[in-house]
């Protein structure tokens, strides 16, 4: 798991994302969601990015219900719903973050 220019460990590749507010989870390993989505969300925040579409797949639900669980417990987050027929259904995630006061 990795985002931007992080160092990783001897073996392991990183993996350049594009911070532009969508996010694709097929490429990773579940395990890694719970690192991997906060960072993802500040760098998004940093790069004044405020609407995001997590995509997490149909699957069984448990990948998009630990989506869910991260979203609720973190403060820069505004809201967040299943996105429409259009951008996923109930395969992704919309997310809408707090803006910067100031």
């Amino acid at each position: 798991m990795a985002v931007e220019d992080e160092k990783y460990p001897e073996g392991q590749d990183a993996v350049h994302l594009p911070i532009d507010g969508v996010l694709d989870l097929h490429a990773f390993n579940p395990r890694d969601v719970e690192d991997l989505l906060p960072e993802y969300i500040s760098l998004c925040r940093e790069k004044g990015v405020f609407e995001l579409r997590i995509i997490h797949g149909k699957g069984t639900g448990s990948l998009r219900e630990k989506v869910h669980s991260i979203l609720r417990r973190l403060p820069d987050v505004a809201s967040y719903r299943l996105a429409g027929e259009d951008a996923g259904g109930w395969g992704a995630t919309l997310v809408f973050l707090k803006k910067p006061r100031g």
